[in-house]
Parts: C-alpha cells; sequence; structure tokens
C-alpha cells in the first residue's frame, strides 16, 4: 500500500574541509512528468498534488474508495479540493515519494497557469462568503415533503380502488424515489453535515431504505463520475474512465466507444446485435431509460449482497475494502423490498397481475424521470480519452449541461424536478456546496467561464433532450460510414 515517507528522502554526504567532519545532508527527491505518467494503473499508482508527488499504490482502504485510481498519473489538486475537507490532506503525508518538477509540466504554459490559479481564487472567494455552509432547514423541509409523497401515494392505494388514482399513485412514487435520489445525491455528497457518518447515515435512510439503492454502489460509481465525466479508459487496465458512460452495447457516445466492443470480439468485427443498436439508438434511448432503475435495483442488491459487481473498480474496491456498512446495507434493502411488495399488492388485495402492472409503472416512470435529468447534465456533451484530459475546470465545464426553465415549463418547477442538478455545471465544479446556494454561485461560475472564453452550455428541458437525441443519431451515423469503410463486404 503505497511506498511513501521515508522513500521521499535522498541522502548525500558532505565533508567538511576545516574539521573533517562529516556531515550528512538530506535532500527530497525529484521527479518528472513524464515519470509520473509511467504509473497509471492500481497497482502501481502515483498521483501529483500542489507540485508534490505521492505514492498511493494499492491503496483501496482510502476512505473513498477506488476512486483514487481515476488520477493515477495525473494531477488531483483541484478533484481533491472540491471533494475533501482541508484536514483530509493529512491523511495524504505517509503517501509522499518527492516533488513534481515543475519545468518538465510542458502541457501547461503561463496562461494555463494562471487560469488555474484563477479558479482556486474563486473557491476560496465562495468559501469565504460562506456558500459551503447549509441551512439545516431547508434540507428539513425536502426531506419532510418527501416522506409526505410517499405517504400520499401509499395512502391512495390503501383507501381507493379507483384504477385512476391507483395509476397516479404509481406515477408519485416513482416521482418519490426519484427525489430521495436528489436527497441521497445531497447527503452523500456530504453538502449538508460536517461530520461525515452523519450524511452516511442520511444517505443509508434515503438510499437503501426508501428507494432501494446500495450506498456502496453509488458512491463508488458516482464519485467516478465526478472525477473523470465523460472520459473513456486509457486502456483496459486503468480505471481513469467514467463508469456512467458505460453503456455499451445500447448506447454508444462517441465513435470509440461504438467501436469498442471490436476488441473483445474473436473476429475484431461488430457483432449483429451491437450493429443494430448503435443503429436504432436515438429510438431506443428513452425506452432504455425506462429500464434504468430495474438495472440499478439490481447492481443494488449484488453490492449490498456481494454477488457481484458493476465495473472492475468497484469489484477491487469490494475485494480490498468491503462494505463500509456491512449489515445496514443488506437489512435495509430487505426491508425496502419488503415495503415495495406490501404496497405494490394494494395491500394484499390486488391480483398479481394488477400488482405487476402497478410495480412497472412506478419502477420505469421513476427511472425516467431520474436519467432524464442527469442524462440531459451530460449526455451528447464533449468526449475525452483519459490521457488528453483538460484541466478540473474545463473537463467539468465542457461536458456538463445546465437545465433551465422553457418550453412553458417554469424555472421554479425545473428548481424543483432536478434537485440541484440543473446546475449541473456549477455542481460538477463544487459537489460539496448545498443546493440551495448554487443560483448565487451560478452567477460567478458563469461570469469566470466568459472571462477565460471557456465553453459554458445551458438549455431548458425539451431542447436537451432533443441535443440528446441528434448526438446519438450523429454517433450513429459516423458509426455505420465508419463499418462499411472498415468492412466493405458487410
Amino acid at each position: 500500500m503505497g511506498k511513501g515517507g521515508r522513500a521521499a528522502i535522498a541522502t548525500r554526504k558532505v565533508f567538511k574541509s576545516s574539521k573533517g567532519e562529516e556531515e550528512t545532508i538530506t535532500t527530497t527527491k525529484k521527479y518528472s512528468w513524464a515519470e509520473v505518467k509511467k504509473h497509471v494503473v492500481p497497482e502501481d499508482c502515483w498521483i501529483v498534488h500542489n507540485n508534490k508527488v505521492y505514492d498511493v499504490s494499492d491503496w483501496y482502504e482510502h476512505p473513498g474508495g477506488g476512486v483514487i485510481f481515476t488520477h493515477a498519473g495525473d494531477d488531483m489538486t483541484d478533484i481533491f479540493a472540491a471533494f475533501h475537507a482541508v484536514s483530509s490532506f493529512g491523511h495524504l503525508k505517509r503517501f509522499f515519494i518527492g516533488d513534481l518538477i515543475p519545468e518538465t509540466v510542458e502541457h501547461k504554459d503561463q496562461k494555463q497557469l494562471d487560469f488555474e490559479q484563477g479558479y482556486r481564487e474563486l473557491r476560496k472567494k465562495f468559501i469565504l462568503m460562506g456558500f459551503f455552509k447549509s441551512n439545516k432547514l431547508f434540507y428539513l423541509w425536502k426531506c419532510s415533503s418527501n416522506m409526505a409523497m410517499w405517504a400520499t401515494a401509499c395512502a391512495m392505494v390503501y383507501y381507493s380502488e379507483s384504477v385512476l388514482v391507483h395509476i397516479a399513485s404509481a406515477l408519485l412514487m416513482g416521482l418519490f424515489w426519484q427525489q430521495c435520489g436528489w436527497l441521497a445525491h445531497d447527503f452523500l455528497h456530504h453538502q449538508v453535515f460536517k461530520k461525515r457518518v452523519y450524511g452516511d447515515y442520511l444517505g443509508l435512510f434515503w438510499g437503501n431504505l426508501m428507494q432501494g439503492f446500495s450506498v456502496q454502489w453509488w458512491k463508488n460509481k458516482h464519485n467516478g463520475h465526478h472525477a473523470t465525466p465523460n472520459l473513456h479508459n486509457t486502456s483496459v487496465h486503468t480505471q481513469d474512465g467514467d463508469p456512467d458512460m458505460d453503456t455499451m452495447p445500447l448506447l454508444a457516445w462517441s465513435i470509440k466507444q461504438a467501436q469498442s466492443f471490436r476488441e473483445i470480439s474473436k473476429s475484431g468485427e461488430d457483432t449483429a446485435f451491437v450493429r443494430f443498436a448503435i443503429k436504432y439508438q436515438a429510438y431506443t434511448y428513452f425506452p432504455v431509460l425506462l429500464l434504468a432503475r430495474i438495472s440499478w435495483l439490481n447492481e443494488s442488491f449484488k453490492t449490498a449482497f456481494r454477488l457481484g459487481a458493476s465495473t472492475e473498480n468497484a469489484k477491487l474496491e469490494m475485494e480490498r475494502k468491503g462494505l463500509q456498512f456491512p449489515i445496514a446495507e443488506k437489512v435495509l434493502l430487505a426491508i425496502f423490498h419488503s415495503w415495495v411488495f406490501v404496497v405494490s399488492s394494494g395491500f394484499g388485495r390486488w391480483s398479481l397481475p394488477y400488482s405487476f402492472v402497478y410495480y412497472m409503472i412506478h419502477t420505469t416512470s421513476s427511472g425516467l424521470f431520474l436519467a432524464m435529468v442527469f442524462g440531459v447534465g451530460h449526455n451528447g456533451m464533449a468526449t475525452y480519452d483519459a490521457e488528453t484530459r483538460p484541466d478540473f475546470w474545463k473537463l467539468q465545464v465542457t461536458t456538463s449541461r445546465n437545465i433551465t426553465g422553457g418550453h412553458g415549463i417554469p424555472q421554479f418547477f425545473i428548481d424543483w424536478l432536478c434537485g440541484g442538478l440543473q446546475y449541473q455545471v456549477d455542481h460538477h465544479l463544487f459537489p460539496m456546496m448545498p443546493r440551495h446556494h448554487l443560483p448565487k454561485a451560478h452567477e460567478l461560475v458563469k461570469s469566470f467561464c466568459l472571462e477565460w472564453d471557456v465553453s459554458y452550455h445551458e438549455a431548458d428541458l425539451i431542447d436537451g433532450n432533443i441535443e440528446v437525441l441528434q448526438h446519438l443519431q450523429k454517433v450513429s451515423d459516423e458509426f455505420l460510414i465508419e463499418m462499411v469503410t472498415d468492412f466493405p463486404a458487410m
């Protein structure tokens, strides 16, 4: 687990000329950027923070899990600041192995260095303005109103025999789960409490108990996404790609991703299913979203009961670190599926087919409500290869899309529906900032982007989804053209 500490010290002996006495002088080892870039896999992982080099090889005990390896062989100064309290830096000291030679970082000119210093100063300004302090009354209201939605959906089943009321109840339950997702998201990003365990406990409540999502599964997947939005893995051995982009063979967000299955095909060609899926992905996108929650429930169950893992990163994290809350995860998921079974059976009154229809309505609608928001947040935006990723700020901004009111949908409804993720750009830059501060931060972020000529994109919910579909169609067209060019006999 790492090779820090004494490994950072190099020694040399010097003889004093006057008395001939021997004196030992200690120096810190120096590393070039090229040397750092050689250590890019979990078992051999170096990272850079403020021009200091750290060897965190095999550090699966990292409190945040395997996300630490998403920046193997890279500078993680800004993503570290985005996710950690200042006190967390103490954990890194034991992994220190030496200093980076700044002059060897040839891909950054003075303008880039000034830009990076500029957004770090903006972060300090937000701290002084109190934008990282949460309003507990705001979250008390959000939690209370959310539970009222759940109670209403249950009461509509318990007290009514109307089919229309039951359909409305199922849709309300789906919306309730969507809102649970935003609350769990806020608590697990540690936006609400300074003491992180409190956020974890409420994450278990809103995640495992109320919506059936494993906290461990979510943390691994979502933290990885924040560190590497819209990035392709450097290779099959690295873990520097975005897990949220892992949608093949159903959906491809770039021509590189569309062709990625050729690497694992014995013939080196695309299978018939891949060709069909990519060709029609603009039409299958929303049907896939309807089934998204079923997939998430399945992955959560597998994670909590250690029956499998959704990614290689998650698998290694589970093997080396295990579950943070091994008993709570299992018990709360079991209670979740139990209460959902009771409600979905009409409290024991309904037939199996009727119960199944009710279950599918609330499950598929919830998947659509959730994915429709965060899908617009990133899908169809810029994608990058991990080894050529831009700096932290440009990466987060150019891969994210904010959602505004429009097409008759008022901004206040968007603000409620999206649970803070209507400010996707701003949230990705400052993931620990409570959602109720994002509107004010947004204005300063937008101004900073204009000042430094950084692309910043917003769209309303309708236009945003149209952009996503147009992007999928563009990838389909490029894929078909490339396929005919590469395999003309097909």
